[in-house]
């Protein structure tokens, strides 16, 4: 009986002209989506179409919220809850609670009807009546319209609330207008672009989509633009390149080596005797070798041959313009001021002389080309009688011998 009454009082009465225009209005909207998983909630207004036995006038008054869980594509399952007052002889309140089963039939189209329905709990209230509450049953259509990828959307709702358990039954005839928000919706998945396939014209092992450099000859080393290798960046390529590692930012010539343009065997960027003469015997800063080579900074602890922290990167130097002229034959010679006695210090200079020599062979000089000879003070090349020139005096220094 139940269910005859709810489909029929839900057909029988026309909705208002009102109502009409808003359905009519709303068919334009863009397409609504549901995904599985997403929750909505919808505020709404509602028009109450009460049951006649209640004897109060039928009017907007009152509103109802919808807490819903996109269960599917097509099924949602949502809470409901109401509240309308209606005027009249009794000044009725009354409110409903319900948890329903919706189902949509065009979930992805632009215009979405559904249906709606479910069980749950109703009370009234009114001036001549005490408060009761019965359980309740209701069935509806409705339709949603979607506003593009916005998670608004707007929904137009009619359905029959039949109560249970009164000591009369009345069926109310619902009618809301609401939006519905979206929320915990998922990014749509982008489309991934067609595969292109892809050649390698030039058979260098980089595609020709991202080769920088097509055409590249058969064999040459590419980078990952595939364009030819220049490990050094000096401007020629590593399958040319001569001189691999060439320093950063260096001249360099067609064989990718830097430029000697003194042509003394000390590259541009380490000489520092820049145009020295042609033919010149140059040290390892590029500088003309003349009788003697001097070793400035080499020091010695005090009355002793250890030498002092600082000296050996002359001494590398030394060693390294030594090996450069392998003929050249040299005499370590040591030197001292004038303090002590002249045998001592005579000793002293060629003690110290012979720590030198050790030092050069250890760095690669051939030990043949090395002699060693202590002066002692018998050779100052400053006066003695001052500090500063005490100081200049205690020395060693590398005499041109001959040549081999």
């Amino acid at each position: 009986m139940f269910t005859q009454r709810l489909v029929i009082r839900t057909f029988i009465r026309p909705c208002a002209p009102i109502r009409a225009a808003i359905m009519l209005g709303i068919l334009c909207g863009a397409a609504t989506t549901a995904n599985a998983g997403e929750m909505y909630f919808t505020p709404a207004v509602v028009y109450a179409d009460d049951d006649q036995y209640r004897q109060v006038d039928d009017m907007v008054g009152g509103g109802q919220v919808s807490f819903g869980w996109v269960l599917t594509d097509r099924v949602s399952l949502e809470g409901l809850g109401g509240y309308s007052w209606l005027s009249g002889v009794n000044d009725l309140k009354i409110w409903d609670a319900s948890l329903n089963l919706l189902y949509s039939f065009r979930p992805n189209s632009n215009f979405s009807p559904y249906i709606i329905g479910g069980l749950g709990m109703t009370g009234t209230d009114s001036k001549v009546m005490d408060a009761e509450d019965s359980a309740l049953g209701t069935l509806g259509v409705g339709f949603m319209v979607g506003f593009g990828d916005s998670p608004v959307s707007l929904r137009l709702e009619h359905r029959v609330r039949s109560e249970f358990e009164n000591t009369l039954t009345h069926d109310d005839r619902i009618t809301s207008l609401g939006l519905q928000f979206a929320f915990g919706r998922e990014a749509p998945t982008p489309t991934p672009p067609p595969i292109k396939r892809d050649g390698d014209g030039d058979g260098d092992g980089v595609p020709d989509s991202r080769d920088a450099c097509p055409g590249t000859p058969a064999g040459t080393t590419v980078d990952a633009r595939g364009c030819a290798r220049d490990s050094d960046g000096d401007g020629v390529i590593d399958d040319q390149d001569q001189c691999p590692n060439t320093y950063p930012a260096a001249s360099v010539d067609a064989r990718g080596c830097e430029l000697d343009s003194d042509y003394d065997s000390v590259v541009d960027h380490l000489d520092e005797c820049p145009d020295t003469r042609v033919g010149a015997r140059v040290d390892v800063k590029g500088c003309e070798i003349h009788a003697v080579i001097n070793l400035p900074g080499v020091n010695f602890e005090t009355n002793s041959d250890r030498l002092l922290p600082g000296t050996e990167q002359v001494l590398s130097d030394a060693a390294a313009t030594l090996r450069m002229n392998k003929d050249l034959v040299v005499e370590i010679a040591g030197h001292t001021d004038s303090d002590g006695s002249a045998t001592h210090n005579e000793g002293l200079s060629e003690r110290r002389a012979i720590t030198v020599r050790d030092y050069l062979i250890n760095e690669g000089v051939n030990r043949g080309n090395l002699t060693v000879r202590g002066y002692g003070e018998a050779a100052p090349i400053a006066d003695n009688a001052t500090a500063a020139g005490k100081a200049r005096n205690r020395r060693v220094e590398l005499r041109i011998l001959n040549q081999r």
